[in-house]
């Protein structure tokens, strides 16, 4: 059987030995070196001119073959031929007999296992032995998979493949991936079987690594999955568009559900009445993908309810893309209870205050006291501006705190500041704050009073005290409702009510210039006047017991009566300091009283001015009131007993309406008798 020098020709030209898959070249290998083509009847031939002889001329190249001694190159031209072709690939080659003994290895494989240079395999000399002698080169691990492959070949004649680890000269023991094909005379018979072991000792390694990999990733997956079921907390995965990837075993556990269940059939986990206000939060998340915080009611395996707090983040890739939103639910349930029971507790002390305090601590029964508290529950609800007039030591803050407590900025800030008691240097910083910077000391930016008191009220005690470059800045703040801080550069808009106080005749100061007509005008909305206690003799009873109750009672001491000289003494005392007088004196008396009844030293009040003294006389207090009533009477008269409207009295002395009327009643004036009788 000869194989002529244009056939190999072709096997050179078919050889692949290019870049590329190891297998391709293999492939390229076999079709080189066994180019057949199949005839009609099923049987292959080489393609060419030599055309392999039939079987039997075969078999007489065979048995005329002799002893081969390598050195003498006496050997049939076919075997060389081969033997040549497998030497000039780099590949590690052999072939073996039909038996499949192995017969011949090229030299890169015989380098590789350290065989001697005559050895019977580098030679290609067929030795009577056992097909599975060579066995002995594969590792103990894989001989039994290489034999059933080797067995299974040489059993159907067919080309086959196995992967095992090869012994080199040093002893070490790399992969190979071996594949054999038979090559087989035009009718069919079975010549030699050839093959060709790639190695792949760095793809098996690289298979280990990412085994390895994988196992360890799974391992953490494990792992990460035990935490996660363990966590107190339902923690939950979604896609992109809420697609529901995981829940945990507790959220698991909480809903009654299996993750199958959770994942294919969507249900409601919620409370209907949270359903819109999430579904919004949802949907605004995933336009613009940002994290969110809700709370929700999720509905319990059993029915009930509980308050979760869920904390929605999102997971993005590369290209900055969400590809996961992970939800952690915290149980808030304890929480809301105890802040529903704390509000509760709040609003039935708040109840509770208004009924002990008696109107925000303002204590009395008098008429005068009586329509200024009817005038409070009119304004309260309103935001107008309220101006509060009256002597010092009257309770203008208590009455402003009462207008704040009613209206419905009442869970909103009530801020106070008293003008007076600040540099005017330092007043528009203290209200409207300043900047970094903005003035020698100015180490950082502070907020003024009226950001403090944004959606509440503002108290501005003593207004009348405060300069006219700070005035026009208030004034803006009432017409528009923002203001700058000082050194800044923008406007800041503020949402506050204004309630101002002074004790002032502010009409007075606008006609001096000492404060602006227009800002007067924005204060004066809606004024309140208090009375003070020397016009109120009737609530001073209340008033001491109310502050014997809070002193005794500070001071660990039971004061049950009230001696009837005091009281006298007390009534008949005109209180110049009004109820801040009254408080301190009685403070006082509280802490140096050793009995159960309450009495107060009369040499505290002889350097003050009362009622009456020896002679008769009338002290000033007495002379202006006299003094006043005698002015009323005569507008009275004038306006023949008309107290409002551009003829009546009111507007003949230039004061308001109310102001008048609470007059007439605590001077005792009768304006009826004034009137024009009907003959008139």
């Amino acid at each position: 059987m000869v194989l002529s020098a244009e056939r190999y020709s072709v096997c050179s030209k078919h050889f692949y030995s290019g870049p590329g898959s190891r297998l391709l070249m293999m492939t390229a290998l076999f079709q080189a070196l066994m180019m057949y083509t199949r005839s009609a009847e099923g049987t292959y031939g080489l393609i060419g001119d030599a055309r392999m002889a039939m079987s039997s001329q075969h078999d007489a190249d065979r048995t005329d073959e002799p002893t081969v001694d390598c050195g003498s190159g006496q050997e049939p031209s076919f075997a060389a031929q081969l033997r040549k072709t497998l030497n000039t690939i780099p590949a590690y080659t052999w072939y073996a007999l039909p038996s499949g003994t192995l017969t011949f290895v090229n030299e890169r494989y015989a380098d590789y296992l350290g065989l001697a240079k005559n050895d019977p395999l580098r030679c290609g000399v067929e030795i009577n032995v056992p097909w599975d002698t060579h066995i002995q080169l594969v590792h103990p691990a894989d001989r039994e998979e290489t034999l059933r492959v080797g067995a299974t070949c040489n059993r159907t004649g067919t080309a086959g493949q196995a992967a095992f680890r090869i012994r080199n000269s040093e002893g070490e023991y790399r992969w190979f991936l071996s594949r054999l094909e038979p090559l087989r005379a035009s009718d069919g018979t079975l010549l030699y079987w050839i093959g060709i072991n790639l190695d792949i000792e760095e793809l098996k390694r690289a298979e280990e690594q990412r085994k390895t990999a994988e196992e360890k990733i799974r391992e953490q997956e494990m792992e990460l999955r035990q935490v996660l079921n363990l966590a107190p907390q339902f923690i939950a995965v979604f896609g992109p568009q809420r697609e529901r990837l995981f829940m945990n075993r507790s959220g698991l556990d909480y809903f009654g559900l299996t993750l199958d269940e959770w994942r294919d059939k969507p249900c409601a986990v919620g409370h209907p009445d949270d359903a819109e206000r999430v579904h919004d939060q949802w949907g605004r998340a995933i336009s613009n993908g940002s994290a969110f915080e809700s709370e929700e009611r999720m509905r319990k395996s059993d029915g009930s309810y509980r308050w979760y707090l869920a904390r929605y983040n999102p997971v993005r890739d590369g290209q900055g893309q969400i590809t996961r939103w992970y939800v952690a639910g915290t149980d808030i349930e304890d929480h809301k209870r105890a802040e529903e029971k704390l509000q509760q507790e709040n609003v039935a002390l708040r109840e509770e205050l208004d009924k002990t305090s008696m109107f925000e601590e303002i204590v009395g029964t008098s008429p005068a006291l009586q329509a200024v508290l009817s005038r409070i529950s009119k304004v309260a609800p309103s935001d107008s501006t309220v101006l509060v007039t009256g002597e010092t030591g009257t309770g203008k803050e208590l009455v402003a705190r009462a207008i704040h407590r009613r209206s419905h900025r009442a869970s909103r800030a009530f801020v106070s500041i008293n003008c007076a008691a600040i540099p005017r240097d330092l007043i528009a910083s203290e209200l409207f704050g300043h900047e970094k910077g903005a003035f020698t000391g100015a180490m950082q930016r502070r907020i003024g009073r009226f950001e403090l008191a944004g959606g509440g009220t503002i108290f501005l005690d003593e207004v009348g005290e405060i300069s006219t470059d700070t005035q026009v800045a208030l004034l803006r703040v009432l017409q528009e409702r923002e203001f700058e801080r000082v050194g800044g550069r923008h406007p800041i808009h503020v949402d506050v009510r204004v309630i101002a106080a002074t004790n002032r005749d502010l009409e007075t100061a606008v006609a001096s210039g000492a404060f602006r007509q227009d800002l007067y005008y924005r204060l004066n909305v809606f004024p309140l006047e208090v009375p003070p206690l020397r016009e109120r003799r009737k609530d001073i009873p209340l008033l001491v017991q109310y502050f014997i109750d809070r002193y005794a009672r500070k001071a660990g001491k039971n004061i049950t009566s009230v001696d009837r000289k005091t009281l006298q003494l007390l009534q008949s005392y005109p209180w110049p300091g009004n109820i801040r007088e009254l408080q301190n004196v009685v403070e006082r008396s509280v802490i140096v009283c050793e009995t159960e009844n309450f009495s107060v030293d009369e040499s505290w009040l002889s350097q003050q001015p009362r009622d009456k003294r020896s002679g008769g006389k009338l002290y000033l207090s007495q002379k202006l009131a006299a003094k006043e009533k005698e002015i009323i009477e005569q507008a009275l008269r004038e306006s023949q007993g008309r107290v409002f409207g551009p003829s009546g009295a009111a507007a003949k002395l230039g004061i308001a309406r109310s102001t008048l009327e609470m007059k007439i009643r605590s001077l005792n004036i009768n304006k009826n008798r004034f009137k024009a009788g009907p003959g008139s």
